[in-house]
């Protein structure tokens, strides 16, 4: 379990609403494919995470 609160930064945290902020910035096409790969990882890390 970790020692950290869920609403509490991390560096996890920061490099995702920096990752955010990058994607937001670009044209329509490219954020939607850039939204498209993060979920894609966010989903694996997720679902990777049941395993032992």
């Amino acid at each position: 379990m970790s020692d950290t609160s869920p609403t509490e930064p991390t560096t996890e945290t920061d490099a995702l609403l920096s990752r955010l902020l990058v994607i937001e910035d670009q044209p329509l096409e490219s954020r939607a494919a850039a939204f498209t790969q993060l979920h894609d990882e966010l989903q694996h890390r997720l679902e990777g995470g049941d395993t032992a």
